[in-house]
């Protein structure tokens, strides 16, 4: 909304401020983070009145028995948070900033949903159906990936998708696009949700990827600097990175509440939109595998479950972990909660600094 202050640049030349990329998404960034710093309080304080807090699973660790109670649906406050930003500071004309925001509001409906029926009947699997949420995600993944199909980012780059550090080589998809959009929406989006079982994980987690995709997109989105470094253009992309900057500010507001001990959890209204996001975004600057490797710690926290399920039905109960999801393996293997969530949050950076060696190396 500030950015068409810049029109009237030619009445006070410091408005012209507002046409750059650069300085709106260091407003949004600050204004999400001031956002969640100042009704991060007010809203614990509310939920703790209501007694919306946590239900522990029984299955498990037993250390986090004692986190029960802990008010849940943060994710109000980083959602309240990342809109609010956007609104200000991104261009309400972009369709990026429209599809990503709506995608983001969506899911954000569907955890809430869940996280209040959990709180209504008082037990951890009291949510809304595994199968009807897969089937909301799914419906979101086809809907953003038919308009993505019609309306493609960059026309030239139709239903491709790109690999990364090799030059020129990109796989034709076709109606497969579709079910690539699925993949990526839906994985992205319940990675994050399983990734968010230690206080302060998935939000430093995602942190870390919001800004590594904030640089992709401001790449993308300029015709000159994604022309040098071989990235795919994609005119008005560069207003995601107004987006990703109000997102990275509102989960580090976030963060500081929800750092060891957490004082508030953000619950599925947080996990699932924010996943999702991810997801639309990499969709939006066709940098999808380039996802897998930024969200390499939720890759490998889906990937523990779906291994830890399958030796179980497989292998007649044998387990491959302690316990699933991966941070869980390591926190009854014996490491502390918050060694276990800096040592994911550092992994988390050096994944991010190998796929930013990609914008050389093709």
């Amino acid at each position: 909304m500030l950015y068409f202050l810049s029109q009237w640049r030619d009445l006070f030349s410091p408005l012209n401020l507002f046409q750059y990329i650069t300085f709106r998404s260091g407003g949004a960034f600050l204004t999400a983070l001031g956002f969640s710093l100042l009704f991060g309080g007010p809203l614990i304080r509310f939920l703790t009145r209501l007694k919306m807090g946590q239900s522990i699973r029984e299955y498990g660790p037993q250390s986090h028995m004692k986190k029960a109670g802990t008010p849940t649906m943060g994710g109000l406050l980083i959602l309240g948070a990342i809109l609010s930003a956007t609104a200000l500071w991104a261009r309400p004309d972009n369709r990026f900033v429209v599809l990503v925001s709506g995608a983001m509001a969506y899911l954000a409906v569907i955890g809430f949903l869940d996280d209040y029926r959990k709180w209504l009947l008082k037990h951890p699997a009291g949510g809304l159906s595994r199968i009807f949420k897969l089937n909301a995600q799914i419906a979101l993944a086809l809907g953003v990936g038919l308009y993505l199909y019609f309306f493609p980012p960059n026309a030239q780059f139709a239903h491709r998708l790109m690999v990364p550090y090799m030059k020129n080589v990109q796989l034709a998809l076709g109606w497969g696009y579709l079910l690539l959009a699925a993949l990526v929406i839906v994985g992205s989006s319940n990675a994050v949700n399983l990734t968010d079982g230690l206080d302060g994980l998935a939000s430093g987690t995602i942190l870390v990827s919001a800004l590594s995709f904030a640089i992709f997109a401001y790449l993308a989105g300029n015709a000159r600097l994604s022309q040098y470094l071989r990235l795919v253009p994609v005119p008005g992309a560069g207003e995601l990175t107004v987006v990703l900057a109000a997102l990275g500010g509102a989960v580090l507001g976030f963060l500081w509440f929800n750092a060891h001990p957490a004082e508030i959890f953000m619950g599925d209204t947080g996990s699932l939109p924010l996943g999702g996001a991810l997801g639309v975004v990499a969709l939006c600057l066709h940098q999808e595998l380039i996802l897998v490797l930024v969200g390499g710690i939720f890759v490998a926290e889906a990937v523990s479950v779906l291994l830890q399920i399958g030796s179980v039905r497989l292998r007649g109960g044998k387990r491959v972990f302690h316990m699933a999801p991966l941070h869980h393996h390591f926190e009854v293997g014996g490491l502390p909660e918050t060694k276990v969530t800096i040592r994911f949050w550092i992994v988390a950076v050096v994944l991010a600094l190998l796929a930013m060696t990609s914008l050389k190396i093709r």
